[in-house]
Formats: structure tokens, C-alpha cells, sequence
């Protein structure tokens, strides 16, 4: 039985999102994967949608039970690539991830998968049987920088998502130089609250400190928008 987990989205000011970091910084810890100075990381995701953006239409649509498949890099790390299933219920996630070589994500974005080995690697199988019967391609890159607290009890994440950025027309996941376009005001930054059963009371208390307002924000979505 898939397990799901609470998530939570608003978009807030970066004044504010100041704010609530230097408190969260008191209870929660950074995340172990910040590799940047400020200790936030880059993420590059490429989304896989089918001909007739059936993935972006039931976002927009808001279909009770959907996924998305991505490729997602980071801080420009080929070393380092994940392939990952986002499923969504309502406001309750859950994802398969798995790591892949470049030479198995080469295969993916090019569509030269037909003797691609898929033995004993479940999520893999998945996606290259729904690439198939699906027919799907890649849609769109997404960036953005993230700094990320963590919390163990209810395996809280808060995450501050900062310059989100369109990838149009280009899927070249390690082209440093792509092309991209701003999705959202320099001034906004997303805020994500994940946990699993029930967010403990201190860090509702901290997050409750300053004004925001809860949106369906989808990156994969507005990115897609703009095009």
C-alpha cells in the first residue's frame, strides 16, 4: 500500500521568508544535501508529459489522483541523476525515486529506449512501459534554488523555493547556459511544508508567525503556462 504524506504549499514574500528561516534555523536542521555556500542547492527537473499534456491538464483540471514523471539534476551534478514518480492525492504526495547513470538519461531524453535494461528495477519498468503505451516525451525544464530544513519527528521538510525558472524547448539537462525564463516575482518565494501525520505544534507556532496565504502552486504547471 503506497504511503502518502501531507503537503502544503503558499507563496510568501522573501521578507518574510527571511523571517521564518532564522526561526526555523533554531528548531529544524539543513538539510545534509546543501552544497552552496548560502546552504541551498540548485535543482534542474525535466518533466515527461504525452502529446496531448495530459499530465498538465489534469494539474489544471485538478484531477483527484494523478503523477508526473521527472528527471531531476543537481547543482549541475551528472553524477548524480534521479528519476523519480510524484504521485499526488488531493494534498497528499508520495514518490518513487531511483538513481540512474547519464547513459541510461541520455537514452531517456533522446527516446532511445528499446532495449533498455529494465530487469529487476521496478520504477524504471514503470516508466518505460507508461513512456510506451503512453507515448510520452519530454515537456519541460524547471530551476530553482532551494534551502531546505528537516525535522525527524513526523519527517517534517520546509523548503524555500527561490528564482523558478522556465526551460522552453530546450532538454538539455547539463547545459549550463539554457535559456531560461522567470516564472514568478523576484520578490516571491515558494514555501512547501511536508510531513507525515501530523506537524508538531513547535513549528506550526513558528510558521504561523508570519502572514501567507496556502496555493496550489505547481512548478511543472506554471513553467508549462508560459509557453
Amino acid at each position: 500500500m503506497r504511503k502518502y504524506r501531507n503537503e502544503i504549499k503558499f507563496v510568501i514574500n522573501k521578507d518574510s521568508a527571511e523571517i521564518l528561516k532564522r526561526k526555523l534555523s533554531l528548531l529544524m536542521d539543513i538539510d545534509s544535501n546543501s552544497s552552496l555556500q548560502d546552504n541551498s542547492y540548485l535543482i534542474r527537473s525535466l518533466y515527461f508529459d504525452n502529446i496531448n499534456s495530459d499530465a498538465y491538464y489534469e494539474k489544471i483540471d485538478g484531477v483527484e489522483y494523478r503523477k508526473k514523471y521527472r528527471i531531476r539534476l543537481y547543482n549541475n551534478d551528472c553524477s548524480f541523476i534521479r528519476l523519480e514518480c510524484k504521485y499526488k492525492h488531493e494534498n497528499m504526495t508520495s514518490k518513487d525515486q531511483i538513481l540512474i547513470d547519464k547513459s541510461i538519461c541520455d537514452r531517456i531524453i533522446n527516446g532511445n529506449i528499446e532495449d533498455l535494461d529494465i530487469s529487476g528495477n521496478n520504477l524504471l519498468t514503470k516508466f518505460v512501459i507508461d513512456y510506451r503505451l503512453k507515448n510520452l516525451r519530454p515537456s519541460i525544464i524547471v530551476d530553482y534554488k532551494r534551502l531546505a530544513y528537516t525535522y525527524p519527528i513526523s519527517d517534517v521538510r520546509v523548503t524555500f523555493d527561490s528564482k523558478i525558472r522556465s526551460g522552453m524547448y530546450n532538454y538539455n539537462l547539463y547545459d549550463e547556459e539554457l535559456e531560461t525564463y522567470k516564472v514568478i516575482d523576484d520578490n516571491q518565494v515558494v514555501l512547501e511544508v511536508k510531513f507525515n501525520e501530523i506537524l508538531p505544534e513547535s513549528i506550526a507556532i513558528v510558521l504561523s508567525t508570519v502572514p501567507m496565504i496556502r496555493q496550489a502552486f505547481s512548478k511543472f504547471a506554471t513553467c508549462r503556462s508560459i509557453k
